[in-house]
């Protein structure tokens, strides 16, 4: 991960910012269940990507909650105008409201609210919460990351098991050795969830399909590696967050030594 020796952090303040966001998370959390499975207005932003009251209705708590008791941090959010100002901030939050929207308006249960605070490019706290299922990931760099209050780590070992790996499937397949009657994890709605899962070693290792965001992926990033994993691009590099650029592309998250063995095959079969 990016270096951040840099960024001035106390203990106090960043114990402080850790409360606020779990209560932050739990609330908004707690906001998007309400409005779980009920009739909402969505619409279509860009190309494609569904976005519904609810998204906003908890973009609006998260920002209220944290820009309040943080008014000098900066704020990336996937349901707010950006505004550049950040990039300039020693501290700036990165907000997804509800990570799976697709999933959340099918009514299904794998979507989440996930939220980083990132400083010099990296970040140094995460929560990840899935509301309909109880699932709270909390990650604070250097002390490690728990689910529901419960120490977490990847899962050993270097082997490749594809009903314990998610992602794209054409992506995958590239690993080689998949047998015919073997398929993937089945799909997580929520991006984050799905690199989280790899935190607490549900899954061996997750891919990440291009194009995604600093949003979808910068808590998970923090609790990936807080639970003894790396998180990088297919190449190998580190991930950086809140540039001018927040998108990326193909990644992979896996504990170390699987990590290792994957980065090493892309290495010598690189994707283009």
């Amino acid at each position: 991960m990016p270096d951040v020796d840099r960024v001035s952090v106390s203990e106090e303040v960043l114990t402080r910012d850790a409360a606020l966001l779990v209560d932050t998370v739990r609330e908004a959390g707690a906001l998007a269940l309400r409005m779980f499975s009920t009739e909402l207005k969505t619409w279509i932003k860009g190309a494609s990507s569904p976005v519904s009251e609810a998204d906003i209705a908890v973009n609006d708590l998260i920002e209220t909650r944290l820009c309040a008791a943080t008014s000098d941090y900066g704020w990336l959010s996937e349901e707010s105008a950006d505004d550049s100002a950040r990039i300039g901030k020693a501290l700036t939050w990165i907000v997804d409201p509800i990570d799976g929207t697709r999933a959340y308006l099918a009514r299904q249960r794998d979507w989440s609210v996930s939220i980083a605070l990132v400083g010099n490019g990296a970040p140094l706290l995460a929560a990840v919460f899935a509301p309909a299922s109880g699932q709270f990931f909390f990650a604070i760099k250097g002390r490690g990351a728990r689910l529901n209050d419960n120490p977490i780590a990847v899962a050993p070992g270097a082997e490749i098991n594809f009903p314990k790996i998610a992602g794209p499937k054409p992506l995958v397949e590239r690993l080689g050795g998949m047998k015919e009657d073997e398929g993937l994890h089945p799909r997580i709605g929520s991006l984050a969830l799905r690199l989280a899962r790899v935190g607490e070693g549900t899954l061996d290792a997750a891919f990440v399909g291009g194009n995604s965001r600093d949003w979808d992926l910068a808590a998970a990033d923090l609790i990936v590696h807080e639970a003894g994993g790396e998180m990088t691009t297919l190449a190998g590099e580190p991930l950086v967050y809140n540039g001018a650029d927040v998108r990326h592309g193909l990644l992979v998250a896996a504990g170390r030594a699987r990590h290792k063995h994957i980065v090493e095959h892309f290495r010598r079969h690189p994707v283009y």
